[in-house]
This record gives structure tokens, C-alpha cells and sequence, in this order.
């Protein structure tokens, strides 16, 4: 299977759907969507030997999970009465005899002072086929400093199955709009809002500002865009030949309804090819060579927690998305747009699509980074964070202490 073409894979995928012959190799193309592509199958030379899955398992087994960190739990209803799971961070106060040490309790007080912070919540909003956790590292480095908001996004995470599409209405990014501002209707109903997105989450901001944009004239402070895109997704090649995205854009439509309904076949296909499955998700997931087996671990279990069946309804999404319209609602505010140069989900130049309509926004291009850029160099993405909070007057300028890093134990 490593050294096939575009075109074999994808006639095998296809053959898959229609005989159920190939379940195993049908899984793993869909594997490919669950890393948060529009579309795609490998092409290269993927598969990840059984050792360096051992290793990883070993590694996270060690450190602690990734993932761990939790918040007081809260539910939002959504229009269409589907239930949104949010966890809130509240911002802690130094206890007392530690306001002059090198505690967390001192770096709280170098952020806010002794008294209570600036009532601004940073709301979190994750990617196609992740979930809240995906922001472990950002997480652990705020954790306490700032009052935040993680979501999990409609049939995604801890939230419920979306109502509407168990009824067969397909998914579109103005639900996943509605959602966000049930969201903060629930958890940060007053109060300064940072936006925070990645990917999908980033495309769930621009339909909140299209549909609500007094919300975020009113409340938003700063916005940041990671890793995503205003529209033309349907144009994004993968780093696959122009061929074989031409076959796979072809047969791909009907491929995902049959497999969406074949739910439980397709999960053993892809148990199946767990190895080609990791290949898929590191390929297109990270952008360096040396990404920590554990992290490149812990986005497996992200991604592979997703039903087939989520991700099949889910797809039609992004290519009929576009957002560039929306846009100008951010230009009053600081905004962050950053994303990973080698990302071939959503690519560098979406990123500086939308820094052309927005141009006085910080455009930072991530060197040797792929599309969860967040956990493969969570420091980098951690102090442009710090930086567009003090940017925004939400805080005041000093460290948020480590950053997120990789080396540091998992939730401390």
C-alpha cells in the first residue's frame, strides 16, 4: 500500500464503498478528513512502523495523557436543542504567603495585580475532528491567568449528537456559528471576549461575526485565526498531484455517504490499518520530521475519537464555505492570524488571504509547522497569544510563565 498511486488509492477506496471488500483501505481514507483535510487520500510513503507506535503509547504513558486538564463543567443549547459541553477556567487568586514567590500564585499577580483581573473571557474554539483538548498546551500555560472558555463543537467531544443532522440535515457553517454564540450566551453571557480559533474554529468566528456582527463590535476584543480559512477550500491540492486530486474530489461525495452509513464496518477498517491511519494523521497533521512521538500520538486519539458518520456530514461544510465577506467585522480590534508553512490543509497563503482584508492584523507564518501547529510548537503559538492579550489592553504586558512547552509535564 506505501508505494501506490494517488488513482489506486482512490479506485480502492471507491471499490470499498461500493463492495464493503475493501473496508479496511476506505477507513484510512477517511482518515485522511479526520486530520481536518477538505479533502485527500495519501499518496507517499506513510505508514508509521509499529515500534515508534509503541514508543509514543510508552511516552504518553509516562508523562501523564495529554488531554488531562479540566474545567467547571456547563452545557449551552444550541437552536436546534443539541447540547454544547463547555468548560470554564476561572482566573485564580494567589493564596496567601505566596504573592512574592516564583509560584503560579506570583505570576498571577505579575499578570493582574493583587486584585480581581479585567472581566474579559478568552473563548476557545477547536478544529474539524478534535475537541477541546486540542488546546492542551495553551491551556496549561493560561490555565489560572485568564478566565477561559473550551468547547467541544456540535458531534464532537463531551457535546451531544447535532439534533438536526441525526434527522439527515446536513451541517453547515452558520450552525457551527449559532452554536459559538449559544456558547457564550452560556458561559460569558458579560464581558471583553478574545476570540480564539483553529481551523474549523476559526471558520465558526467568521459565521458568528456574519450573523451577529453587533456582538462583536460590542464585546470582542482581539481575535485570533489559526490555521484556517475564509473560503476557496475546494482549490486546496493537499500536496497531491493535480491527478489524483481531480480523482479523489470525483469519487469522494459518494464515497462519504456510503461509508457515513456503514458506520461500524468502516471503524473496524480503519482499527484495521491503525499503522497507514497513523502515517495519514502525521502527514497531515505536522510539519517537521521530529514531532514528538507522544503529541503525534495524543492528535491520534483526537482524531480517531471522531464516528466516521461525523466526519462524512461534516465535509460538505468547507467546500461551500466562504467567509471572506465576513471579515471586516474584525478589523476594528487586534487581531492574530498564524499558521504553519508546510500546512496542507488549510495553506499559509488562506492565511494570508485573510491578512490582505485584514492588514493591520499580525500575520505570523510558523516555519517547519503543519496544520496543529498548536501542538507542534505550542510555545510559539502560546506567546503570540500572551502578546495579542496585552496587544488588546485585556491584560497587562509580563510572561504567562511556560508557555505551553512540550518539555514541560502534561497539566502542569
Amino acid at each position: 500500500m506505501s508505494g501506490n498511486s494517488a488513482e489506486e488509492v482512490v479506485a480502492a477506496t471507491a471499490a470499498g464503498a461500493a463492495g464493503w471488500r475493501r473496508a479496511g483501505i476506505a477507513g484510512a481514507a477517511i482518515g485522511v478528513l479526520a486530520a481536518g483535510a477538505a479533502a485527500g487520500v495519501a499518496v507517499e510513503r506513510l505508514t508509521v512502523g509499529r515500534g515508534m507506535r509503541k514508543k509514543a503509547r510508552l511516552a504518553l504513558d509516562a508523562t501523564g495523557p495529554y488531554g488531562s486538564l479540566r474545567g467547571t463543567p456547563g452545557r449551552a443549547v444550541a437552536d436546534d436543542g443539541t447540547e454544547l459541553h463547555y468548560e470554564i477556567d476561572e482566573v485564580e487568586d494567589a493564596p496567601p504567603g505566596e504573592e512574592g514567590t516564583g509560584s503560579a500564585g506570583s505570576r498571577r499577580r505579575r499578570l493582574f495585580g493583587r486584585k480581581a483581573p479585567a472581566p474579559v473571557t478568552v473563548v476557545f474554539s477547536h478544529g474539524y475532528c478534535l475537541g477541546q483538548d486540542s488546546w492542551h498546551f495553551q491551556r496549561a500555560a493560561l490555565r489560572g491567568l485568564v478566565r477561559a472558555v473550551y468547547w467541544d463543537q456540535r458531534s464532537h467531544g463531551r457535546s451531544g449528537r447535532g439534533r438536526t443532522q441525526a434527522d439527515g440535515v446536513p451541517v453547515g457553517i452558520d450552525q457551527l456559528g449559532r452554536d459559538l454564540r449559544a456558547v457564550i450566551d452560556a458561559a460569558a453571557p458579560e464581558g471583553p471576549l478574545v476570540l480564539v480559533g483553529h481551523s474549523m474554529g476559526g471558520m465558526t468566528m467568521m459565521a458568528l461575526a456574519d450573523q451577529y456582527p453587533a456582538l462583536i463590535r460590542d464585546r470582542v476584543a482581539a481575535v485570533a485565526l489559526v490555521g484556517t480559512s475564509s473560503g476557496k477550500l475546494g482549490e486546496v491540492n493537499f500536496g497531491l498531484p493535480v491527478a489524483g486530486v481531480n480523482a479523489v474530489r470525483r469519487v469522494l461525495p459518494g464515497v462519504l455517504k456510503a461509508l457515513g452509513s456503514q458506520t461500524e464496518l468502516v471503524e473496524k477498517g480503519r482499527r484495521a490499518t491503525a499503522d497507514l491511519f497513523a502515517g495519514l494523521i502525521k502527514r497531515y497533521s505536522f510539519g517537521s520530521r521530529d514531532v514528538d512521538p507522544a503529541v503525534a500520538r495524543f492528535a491520534e486519539r483526537l482524531i480517531e475519537s471522531t464516528p466516521i458518520d461525523v466526519v462524512a456530514e461534516f465535509y460538505p461544510a468547507f467546500t461551500e464555505h466562504d467567509k471572506s465577506g465576513a471579515l471586516p467585522a474584525f478589523r476594528d480590534v487586534p487581531v492574530l492570524i498564524l499558521a504553519g508553512d508546510k500546512d496542507l490543509v488549510t495553506p499559509s497563503s488562506h492565511s494570508e488571504a485573510i491578512a490582505d482584508v485584514l492588514p493591520d492584523a499580525e500575520l505570523v507564518i510558523v516555519p517547519d509547522a503543519g496544520h496543529l501547529v498548536m501542538l507542534e510548537h505550542p510555545e510559539t503559538v502560546t506567546d503570540r497569544l500572551a502578546d495579542l492579550l496585552v496587544r488588546s489592553g485585556t491584560v497587562p504586558g509580563a510572561n504567562v510563565g511556560g508557555h505551553g512547552s512540550t518539555a514541560r509535564r502534561p497539566g502542569r
